[in-house]
C-alpha cells in the first residue's frame, strides 16, 4: 500500500496537491482525445513593443510549462500585433490551453478552435 502512496505524495508535495489531481483528471479526460488547433488571443499592454530578451524570455516560460503539461499542447507559433499576441496551439482540450496560461501568467483572453484554413491555392478547383 505504502509504495503506491508515497509516489503520489512526494508529487503532491513537489508540485502542490491541486496540481497533481488536475492533471490527473486531464490526462484520464484527454488520452483519447484527437489534437484540435486553437487561436489564443492574449491581451498584453505594449506586447508590439517588447524586446527581443523580453519576447525570448516569455517564450522559455511558455516552453518550461509546456513541458511540464506534457504532448498533447503544443505551441506552434506567435504574432505580436500592437497589444495582443495572437497565438496558435494545438492541443486536446481547450483545458489544457487555460492550465498554460494559469502557469505560465500568459492571459488566454479568448480561445477559439479553427474551423478550416485557407490560403490562396484554396480558390484552385480541386483536382
Amino acid at each position: 500500500m505504502f509504495k503506491k502512496t508515497i509516489p503520489i505524495l512526494l508529487a503532491a508535495l513537489t508540485f502542490g496537491a491541486a496540481a497533481v489531481a488536475d492533471d490527473a483528471v486531464t490526462a484520464e479526460k484527454t488520452a483519447a482525445a484527437p489534437m484540435h488547433r486553437y487561436v489564443i488571443e492574449r491581451e498584453i499592454p505594449g506586447a508590439s513593443k517588447m524586446t527581443t530578451d523580453e519576447l525570448r524570455a516569455a517564450a522559455t516560460k511558455s516552453n518550461a510549462v509546456l513541458h511540464e503539461l506534457g504532448p498533447d499542447i503544443q505551441w506552434v507559433q506567435s504574432y505580436v500585433a500592437g497589444d495582443k499576441l495572437y497565438c496558435i496551439y494545438n492541443a486536446r482540450s481547450e483545458e489544457l490551453i487555460k492550465r498554460h496560461a494559469a502557469r505560465s501568467g500568459f492571459p488566454a483572453n479568448r480561445i477559439t478552435p479553427v474551423a478550416a484554413v485557407i490560403d490562396p491555392t484554396t480558390a484552385s478547383p480541386s483536382p
